[in-house]
């Protein structure tokens, strides 16, 4: 999976009546995201809130690690 730099706004959601949101056709293209794939759900407690393949999710722990680790060195 590509790295994204900076996000992308791909649109906006409505919750229904049961909580569940669509994904736009456009992310699950980029994601390969398929009908039964689980996704890791994070929130702040005033937001954002953020979906991660939960294939992808140890990919993340590691580019989270090392964007921390150069922003107390003061690279970021």
């Amino acid at each position: 999976m590509e790295k994204f730099p900076v996000p992308k706004v791909y649109g906006a959601v409505t919750v229904g009546e049961r909580g569940q949101v669509v994904i736009p056709a456009e992310v699950r293209k980029y994601f390969h995201i398929m009908p039964g794939d689980r996704l890791i759900v994070f929130a702040k407690k005033d937001g954002p809130i953020a979906f991660i393949p939960a294939d992808n999710f140890s990919e993340f722990l590691d580019q989270a690690a090392e964007v921390l680790s150069k922003m107390k060195k003061g690279a970021v």
